[in-house]
């Protein structure tokens, strides 16, 4: 079954895309690869049950297992051990990620307290673009009566975009609230 994001895209976006950037084909239309949802827990070297309520969290969120990322090397100021577990991550592809980006364009961020729209100059370069969330309790799928310990995250879209302009008008096409 196709998204409701998935079929905007299709409809919508692919023809006002390809009409603003002159693209005769089809397959050269940007179009998003994936989504990928990090927490970072710094804490998590001391605590290790922040760690696993992280990660049941962002499974709820995210509709997937995450995966549990280790420190890639020792630094002994934040008292670090290489291999140590300090976050976790989704990467979302394909239905879900469309289904995950629908729900974070239409539910989550009008639930930001203070939105104002997502800032626009926050794309690498090449297309992607990355936001990052102060608490997980926008998600609906998260009890705020069982969270013990308010965590950010961030969100990372990556397109198929060329340039920057090209990700913002993709995003924006798909219903991203950007800033006037």
């Amino acid at each position: 079954m196709i998204s409701r994001l998935h079929e905007k895209y299709r409809k919508e976006a692919v023809p006002a895309l390809a009409k603003r950037f002159g693209y005769t084909n089809t397959m050269a239309v940007p179009r998003v690869s994936k989504v990928t949802v990090n927490i970072g827990l710094g804490e998590a070297s001391q605590n290790v049950k922040l760690l696993d309520t992280a990660a049941q969290e962002l499974g709820l969120i995210a509709g997937q297992k995450p995966v549990v990322t280790r420190a890639k090397k020792s630094i002994a100021n934040f008292k670090l051990r290489k291999g140590m577990p300090i976050g976790c991550m989704v990467t979302l592809r394909g239905e879900k990620m469309y289904e995950f980006l629908d729900r974070l364009a239409a539910i989550v961020l009008p639930r930001v307290r203070d939105f104002k729209g997502l800032p626009a100059n926050s794309f690498d370069g090449r297309g992607n673009y990355t936001l990052g969330l102060k608490d997980q309790l926008v998600f609906p799928e998260i009890d705020y009566t069982r969270v013990d310990k308010i965590k950010g995250m961030n969100v990372t879209i990556t397109t198929t975009a060329r340039s920057d302009e090209e990700g913002r008008e993709l995003l924006k096409q798909l219903g991203m609230p950007f800033r006037a």
